[in-house]
């Protein structure tokens, strides 16, 4: 899967009308660095003493904003929330021990299910599976 360009989100900002800041381009480029699922604080983390004055607020600000660009997405984890570099849509396998978020790249019929979303009188037009369960980590400490 391409990583998006710096240029994506310099495009997708300006074409919403939204400034192209240094904390937004900081995000980016340390979510797509770090490259798997993370935490805001781990781009926290990563993105301290490159950009002055970044906050944890602004940080989460900025991945929610990725994720309503489409060059990221948001992967609910249990308790926590993760932002996937990867914006396309897959599925995901979530350790009920670890926490940890796996890509599944599985085809999968949603047709049924937005069907019946439909059916309910919503404008639906995506989704995916998150399946949970121990990790092969987890579950070979467990053995």
């Amino acid at each position: 899967m391409p990583v998006p360009a710096t240029s994506d989100l310099r495009e997708r900002l300006r074409e919403r009308g939204l400034r192209v800041t240094p904390q937004r381009l900081a995000v980016h480029g340390a979510l797509q660095a770090i490259g798997r699922h993370s935490t805001a604080e781990e781009v926290l983390e990563r993105v301290h003493g490159s950009v002055p004055g970044v906050s944890l607020p602004t940080i989460y600000a900025a991945l929610d904003l990725l994720a309503d660009l489409g060059l990221a997405a948001r992967v609910h984890a249990g308790r926590a929330v993760r932002y996937d570099p990867r914006a396309d849509a897959h599925h995901h396998l979530v350790c009920t021990s670890c926490g940890a978020v796996t890509d599944l790249d599985a085809e999968v019929d949603l047709a049924p299910a937005l069907a019946r979303a439909r059916a309910l009188g919503a404008d639906a037009f995506g989704g995916e599976v998150t399946v949970r369960g121990r990790c092969a980590a987890c579950t070979a400490t467990a053995h």
